[in-house]
């Protein structure tokens, strides 16, 4: 499976949460849906985070 930008990433993650704010599926696909946006969610934080080590590290960098 190809990978998933962030901005892609992030829709679907928006996607899942109004599915299950909806309150229409059942708990077995609440439960399959709450699992792949909890796995969404921990891939775009690893995201935000790399990219905030990226800046930190190059602003290091200019300040030397």
């Amino acid at each position: 499976m190809e990978e998933q930008s962030y901005e892609q990433q992030m829709k679907r993650l928006e996607e899942i949460v109004e599915k299950l704010e909806d309150g229409s599926l059942s708990l077995d696909d609440s439960l399959k849906l709450f699992e792949e946006g909890t796995k969404l969610a921990a891939s775009c934080n690893k995201v935000l985070n790399d990219a905030e080590q990226k800046i930190v590290s190059l602003s290091g960098e200019e300040a030397k």
